[in-house]
């Protein structure tokens, strides 16, 4: 299995799905109207990676904004992460974006994996 990167633009994030390390992150930001398409190929790379994971595996997520059809689709990412054992989600936020740290924590309460929250 190949390790996915895909670079980031002003409305996508860029993703580096490091199947070694069992580190997969999302950066940037994701505003981008076809939000299943952007993430496609991430969300079948997950599927794919879930049937060998690692030993451990972090999504972490680092957004300086996101749509709600992206926090929707994450939501499909933490299902998939469900089905691999020690996996967890790290929510990167800014000291001063509250916006980001409540959808963190939105989404933390949806979600059936662990999260740990960071702040920079």
């Amino acid at each position: 299995m190949e390790n996915l990167l895909i670079a980031g633009t002003e409305t996508t994030p860029q993703i580096s799905f490091i199947k070694d390390t069992g580190i997969l992150s999302i950066e940037g930001k994701s505003l981008a109207d076809n939000v299943k398409e952007v993430y496609k190929p991430a969300h079948d790379w997950l599927s794919a990676y879930s049937k060998q994971p690692g030993k451990q595996t972090e999504l972490s997520i680092k957004l300086d904004y996101l749509n709600t059809e992206t926090s929707k689709l994450f939501l499909d990412f933490f299902t998939i992460l469900k089905s691999i054992p020690n996996s967890k989600v790290v929510w990167n936020f800014s000291d001063e974006d509250e916006d980001m740290e409540e959808m963190g924590q939105e989404l933390a309460e949806l979600s059936p994996v662990p999260f740990e929250f960071r702040s920079y």
